[in-house]
């Protein structure tokens, strides 16, 4: 390994330290609650051969990016590894805007972003054409740190959302706040935002949501992976902005809905299009991600959907990979592990409050995976 890869390395974990304890927890609760069944979820199919026997060649995968997916890469990948010895996986949760950086530099095998890149970004990576593959399906949940009474819950639309985001709206007890919870004594306040501070594919769900619901937001902030935020603390990924709303009283914040699990963080229900109020339930996920059956790496936006169930603020998560691997064995292993992750692995998406992908989905990501060609341009994937 050359001196660059280390530092590499390096900086790549100290970043996923500030996501990786948040999640910790949830996975190996997980986990546990996987060995206690017969160690695979229900349906899940026997665990293959490994790929590599005791004298085959090992090899470890290297991939960075998005916080939104990590909890469920986590587990995914230490269910494979178990399955696939000889392959093991190494995620650095350092956020969207990070993993493509990582990813176009080929510094890692692949990257992982709640936003496919861009065709400048893709026209920038030092590995040439790629492909982008759709991994899982999630929900982010607006989180709150406030005393209220016992089974109640904060009741918020889009446009106060985007307005106490904006700085406009900036004490719990404001009249807008009120009118949508009748009946609830809402303790009186500053509100505190927290959002993301680094590039988040998080925050371009996010704010491309709010884009969609307050002509104000989408002409003063607009949506992005990094915004100049108009109010509020950042914090470096999905784990820390879930710890700073947990020990700050009167917070706000938004987070991929594994994280606020974690830390038993309440939900704010959120009025959908058809004025139903809704949690990010896999459930209303789904909901939503079924009005809109059809996605592309350029048509790929599923926020604010119709239909009474769905939930409004959801997206899909995508990994990263090069279209022509420069070592046949390095891609070869790439590709049998996506094409794992996108069908079997998915038996562990619901365990974390992910969606398993729809099958019209997973036939994309499949159909994707097959253009991945090796050096001698032989497709890696039948």
């Amino acid at each position: 390994m050359t001196g660059h890869s280390r530092r590499l390395g390096s900086q790549l974990h100290h970043a996923s330290r500030l996501t990786i304890w948040a999640t910790i927890a949830v996975i190996l609760l997980a986990l546990s609650a996987c060995a206690s069944t017969g160690a695979t979820p229900a349906n899940s199919p026997t665990p293959t051969p490994s790929l590599f026997g005791a004298t085959g060649q090992r090899a470890t995968l290297t991939g960075a990016g998005s916080t939104f997916v990590a909890p469920f890469l986590d587990l995914a990948f230490a269910h494979y590894h178990q399955q696939n010895p000889g392959v093991s996986i190494s995620y650095a949760a350092v956020g969207s805007g990070a993993g493509i950086s990582a990813f176009s530099a080929k510094q890692t095998d692949f990257g992982a972003s709640d936003v496919p890149m861009t065709a400048s970004e893709q026209a920038a990576a030092a590995g040439g054409p790629s492909v982008q593959v759709p991994v899982a399906l999630g929900g982010v949940g607006v989180v709150y740190n406030l005393s209220l009474p016992s089974g109640q819950r904060l009741h918020l639309t889009g446009p106060v959302i985007a307005k106490i985001f904006l700085g406009q709206i900036t004490n719990w007890n404001d009249p807008a706040i009120a009118a949508l919870n009748p009946g609830i004594d809402i303790p009186a306040g500053p509100i505190t935002v927290v959002h993301r501070s680094d590039g988040s594919g998080t925050t371009y769900i996010f704010s491309n949501y709010l884009s969609s619901v307050s002509p104000t937001w989408a002409a003063k902030v607009g949506k992005g992976k990094t915004l100049n935020w108009p109010a509020g603390e950042g914090a470096e990924g999905n784990g820390s902005v879930a710890a700073t709303v947990f020990r700050t009283p009167f917070s706000i914040g938004y987070v991929e809905s594994s994280y606020a699990r974690g830390m038993a963080l309440p939900f704010a229900e959120i009025r959908n299009q058809a004025g139903s109020y809704v949690t990010p339930t896999t459930t209303a996920i789904a909901a939503a991600a079924a009005q809109k059956p059809h996605i592309t790496a350029t048509d790929f936006s599923i926020v604010n959907q119709p239909g009474t169930s769905s939930y409004p603020i959801t997206g899909y998560s995508w990994a990263l990979v090069y279209t022509h691997q420069p070592s046949q064995a390095t891609g070869q292993k790439l590709v049998t592990m996506l094409d794992w992750l996108i069908h079997t692995g998915q038996n562990y998406a619901a365990t974390l409050g992910y969606v398993p992908l729809p099958s019209q989905i997973q036939q994309l990501a499949h159909t994707m995976l097959q253009q991945v060609t090796g050096p001698s341009g032989q497709h890696l994937l039948g």
